[in-house]
């Protein structure tokens, strides 16, 4: 079953690829430096046959060096049928994007990850034709951050570390260190990491004590957040119906603003000159379908201008 807690192990790559970065440090592995991220389907699926997705899926281009293609699963347990799947994947990505694959495998618990370390060899016993080498973070190597100036440098990682060990002896250390240094943050780092904190932690000691830690925003819809049992409280209340209406107005709104930010900085990051009346075009719209298509169209596109070919406000 997939839940909020696994969603946001992957998600948060796709949210945030610099975690890219200290992630394959951890893995002993030279990092994407300067490179360009597009967030690519996660559907591997052939025309008729069984349906297979992965979690998500990163195409990587580095400044220098090869480009790359990297699946990414959280894995919650051992799970035999993975090891044809996780081969099936490599093997279609590798075909589909004529680029190498990589396989990254988050894991909240040690046993799951030394286990999804592999390798898978598959092939009858008197000869393995295929090896599939995943490369795996967990509590094993993710570094425990708990002092607060630390986790202020890597808002990120900080974030991704109290999602991993979010069942140990630490938790609570970790959770207090990212929520002092969230403190000093901006207010959309502030409002995205308290959420996807609350969303990802999967015990639920540790997510009690981070809603007593933070206030949230809305970035999760769907997932019974504080933020929206309040919300459902106050619709449910005829008398307070009217204060939660703004509420909801009042978070899309600052939802719209925070995509359309983020396409200008993406753009902007790209080297892509941004023209006054494309600024002017993404601040007027506050369709969030519209301008999440626009943001993945600013990884891709060689002008500003091109990102409205795919919809408009």
């Amino acid at each position: 079953m997939v839940t909020s807690h696994h969603e946001a192990s992957h998600r948060i790559f796709q949210d945030r690829p610099k975690l890219l970065a200290p992630v394959f440090r951890i893995l002993g592995l030279p990092p994407p430096e300067k490179a360009t991220v597009e967030v690519l389907t996660a559907d591997a699926t052939e025309i008729r046959p069984l349906e297979r997705r992965v979690d998500s899926v990163l195409r990587i281009e580095p400044s220098e060096g090869e480009g790359f293609v990297l699946a990414i699963e959280a894995q919650g347990r051992r799970d035999p049928d993975k090891e044809a799947s996780w081969a099936y994947y490599l093997a279609y990505l590798t075909a589909k994007y004529e680029r190498p694959a990589l396989l990254l495998v988050v894991c909240r618990d040690k046993a799951t990850a030394d286990w999804a370390a592999g390798p898978f060899r598959l092939g009858p016993g008197y000869w393995k034709a295929l090896s599939v080498h995943p490369l795996v973070v967990g509590p094993g190597n993710v570094p425990v951050i708990t002092d607060p100036g630390e986790a202020a440098e890597d808002l990120t990682l900080a974030a991704f570390a109290a999602m991993t060990h979010g069942r140990g002896r630490n938790a609570a250390a970790i959770l207090e260190a990212l929520a002092c240094a969230l403190r000093t943050a901006d207010p959309v780092s502030f409002a995205y990491y308290s959420e996807l904190l609350e969303v990802g932690l999967a015990d639920d000691q540790a997510r009690e004590i981070w809603r007593k830690l933070m206030g949230v925003g809305s970035f999760f819809p769907g997932r019974g957040t504080l933020v929206e049992e309040k919300y459902l409280e106050g619709k449910a209340d005829g008398a307070a119906e009217g204060k939660a209406a703004g509420l909801a107005e009042g978070l899309a709104e600052g939802k719209a603003k925070e995509r359309a930010r983020l396409v200008l900085r993406v753009l902007e990051r790209r080297g892509i000159s941004v023209p006054d009346e494309v600024r002017e075009r993404l601040a007027d719209c506050s369709d969030l379908d519209v301008l999440d298509r626009w943001l993945d169209q600013a990884f891709v596109v060689a002008t500003a201008e091109e990102i409205f070919a795919e919809g408009s406000c």
